[in-house]
């Protein structure tokens, strides 16, 4: 029994060693925040994993296909193989940083629960709507005459279907380059919309690459951005997006034969015609550089709003993607 009192001597501790919990080791402010690596650095291993696989694959298809630079336009078969790789490629390294980051892909963008849904195939219907409706203001103002046919039956099938799957894989590529990864983890650093802003600029002003493209027609590419930014916001993921992106530029390109940004290409179903002033018919970059574009996708803002109503418990922080996406 412990003969110890208050009023007997406190015992000799001198001897005894006091244990005391470590404490955490600090991370680089510079590097970390309280969620882990800072965005920046997480969107510059990104960006530079893209370049090297992008720079291996074309020095290694330099060697297996050499190209000469008096070979002109490449010819549409290597046009899709292209989109299909780049598309592969952007989304393969977020794969990879999905791993490392330790997530689901899907919050991403493109969950697999929304493969070809409901939301992929309204997208396709509204952008098939959009642009029929571009070019029936246009030629209804004198400024687009479809021509005659410009395939036989088994050509019209062929190349329509060809299109298709060529500008569903562009649609996957652009989307998902600017409103996929980069949109989602820029938006972790500095906020959803202020993401979403910056990199609907810098998607228009990639487009002024293309040939014939202009001012008007890479500012009426940043309003389709920032609605396909808005998509994002009100469905959750990319899927509306990809499909309208595909079925417009499948309506711009092939049905109406049109030019697309600029670039006209083979398969196209009419010798069609642009005629008139460019404030209507966006001459060489096509519709999209038509006054009237701006209508259509102020439209489909409205579009949008109708179909997918804001909720008050929808938030598009990292956080609650993540768990839409889980």
């Amino acid at each position: 029994m412990d003969n110890w009192s208050p009023l007997s001597p406190s015992p000799d501790l001198s001897n005894q060693t006091i244990t005391s919990i470590p404490e955490p080791p600090r991370r680089n402010i510079v590097f970390y925040n309280d969620r882990g690596l800072r965005s920046g650095w997480r969107i510059l291993i990104y960006i530079l994993m893209v370049a090297f696989f992008s720079t291996s694959i074309t020095l290694v298809a330099h060697k297996i296909h050499p190209r000469s630079p008096a070979h002109g336009l490449p010819t549409p078969l290597e046009m899709m193989v292209s989109e299909v790789i780049s598309f592969l490629l952007v989304f393969g390294c977020a794969l990879i940083m999905a791993k490392v980051e330790r997530r689901s892909a899907g919050v991403y963008g493109l969950p697999l629960s929304g493969a070809f849904g409901k939301n992929f195939w309204l997208g396709m219907l509204f952008g098939l709507v959009e642009i029929s409706l571009l070019m029936a203001l246009i030629s209804a103002f004198g400024g687009y005459s479809f021509g005659g046919l410009a395939l036989t039956p088994a050509g019209i099938v062929r190349w329509g279907l060809f299109h298709l799957v060529f500008f569903t894989f562009v649609g996957f590529f652009e989307e998902f380059t600017f409103r996929g990864y980069l949109q989602f983890t820029l938006a972790d650093g500095i906020g959803f919309w202020p993401a979403g802003i910056l990199l609907s600029l810098l998607f228009g002003a990639v487009h002024l690459g293309n040939p014939g493209e202009g001012w008007v027609g890479a500012a009426s590419v940043v309003l389709v951005g920032l609605f396909f930014v808005f998509t994002l916001d009100r469905t959750g993921n990319l899927w509306y997006a990809v499909g309208l992106h595909a079925s417009f530029d499948w309506g711009e390109t092939f049905l109406y034969s049109v030019p697309n940004s600029g670039t006209v290409m083979d398969g196209h179903l009419s010798n069609s015609l642009l005629h008139g002033p460019k404030w209507l018919t966006g001459a060489s970059v096509g519709p999209e550089g038509s006054v009237f574009c701006f209508l259509t996708m102020a439209l489909q803002f409205l579009v949008v709003m109708w179909l997918f109503p804001k909720r008050k418990t929808i938030s598009n922080s990292p956080v609650a993607l993540e768990e839409r996406a889980a």
